[in-house]
């Protein structure tokens, strides 16, 4: 097999895990070793795939042995219903659903980590010693050769509005993004770049003109753009298409230089925690030196922990990009995104922008 048949199968198996996580439920069971001592139970519910969250469990058990932990991983949607359904079933709870997970906190649902590692924790990064925010993931662009080879460059969202704008036709249908309508991840983007960019709908407009297709999940396009459908994908998890990307030489990930989103991955003991000392354990080493330097290691989630700054680091991607940086606020703000009549409204004017024709189609 030559190498690139080989990088393309290998990209394939990407796709195709990457696309068995997200069809339904995953689970890992770590059992305690026979010989560690008193037995103790540990169970998480998470919105993270297995590739990025097994190191992360696999090194804590082995600080831990005596736990046994039991890992299950869903969708956002159906994580926060279960939650609601049976909030005692878990121990802790993570995903990147960062406005549900504020939601739960703020209504009461979380109890406070008090150790010394919660109250070193940044600020930013947490929410009144009870939602921690362990994560730093830009929301990126990736790019098939095919488009830079025939269009040129593809750096930042200006570069894209310009290509959209002087290419509509040579575009059409070959440019994919989030529907925010049935998406809400696409929906927070959305939202959050309608604040910061005063060019958003301007983008928006010339995604409809272009007939650019919408998707549901960060798979759904990646697996677009490496069949070669699509030139140009907008907007997805940079942690989730770094490893499928890798081994397709075909597609490239562009991090937009004038900004870049970045989302992050909440956690929180949930206050009818049945185990809670095992939770404290396991949420201190998720934000603690060890569990970042994990992450930055060996996922792609990106470390936040203010003491490391090598590759695969907050601190790395703010050195390289700066104020291009653009973090989803932990705070209040996020509930805006779960308020009905705003949410109607910014969806109204996205399908109306999105809605558009261009003279270049009439």
């Amino acid at each position: 097999m030559s190498l690139h048949a080989l990088r393309r199968w290998t990209g394939a198996l990407c796709l195709a895990l990457w696309s068995l996580a997200a069809s339904g439920e995953e689970s890992l069971h770590l059992p305690a070793a026979p010989d560690a001592g008193p037995f103790q139970p540990l169970v998480v519910h998470a919105a993270l795939d297995l590739p990025q969250a097994r190191p992360l469990l696999e090194a804590f058990h082995r600080r831990h042995p005596h736990l046994d932990i039991t890992y299950r991983n869903l969708t956002t949607l159906e994580l926060h219903q279960r939650f609601l359904e049976t909030p005692d079933a878990a121990d802790v709870v993570l995903s990147s659903a960062m406005p549900w997970q504020y939601l739960l906190a703020n209504d009461g649902h979380a109890q406070p980590l008090d150790s010394d590692t919660a109250r070193a924790w940044p600020a930013w990064a947490r929410w009144r010693n009870e939602l921690f925010a362990f994560t730093f993931e830009p929301i990126v662009m990736v790019v098939h050769r095919d488009f830079t080879e025939r269009f040129g460059a593809l750096e930042s969202h200006g570069d894209l509005l310009e290509h959209l704008a002087t290419h509509p036709r040579a575009l059409a249908g070959r440019v994919v993004t989030y529907d925010p309508a049935r998406s809400g991840a696409g929906y927070t983007y959305a939202i959050e770049e309608s604040r910061i960019s005063p060019r958003y709908w301007d983008l928006i407009a010339a995604l409809g003109q272009a007939r650019a297709a919408l998707a549901d999940t960060t798979g759904e396009m990646l697996e677009g753009l490496a069949e070669g459908r699509y030139l140009v994908g907008y907007n997805l998890l940079g942690s989730y298409v770094r490893d499928a990307v890798a081994a397709l030489p075909e597609l490239a990930v562009v991090v937009p230089e004038d900004y870049a989103l970045v989302t992050q991955r909440l956690a929180f003991i949930p206050r009818q925690a049945p185990h809670p000392e095992a939770a404290a354990l396991f949420l201190d080493y998720l934000i603690g030196e060890a569990g970042q330097r994990t992450i930055a290691e060996h996922t792609e989630l990106g470390a936040v922990h203010p003491v490391l700054d090598g590759p695969g680091t907050a601190a790395a991607l703010r050195s390289e990009l700066g104020d291009a940086l653009r973090p989803i606020a932990l705070g209040p703000g996020l509930l805006a995104t779960l308020d009905d009549l705003k949410r109607q409204a910014l969806l109204s004017r996205w399908q109306r922008e999105f809605g558009r024709q261009g003279p270049a189609f009439r």
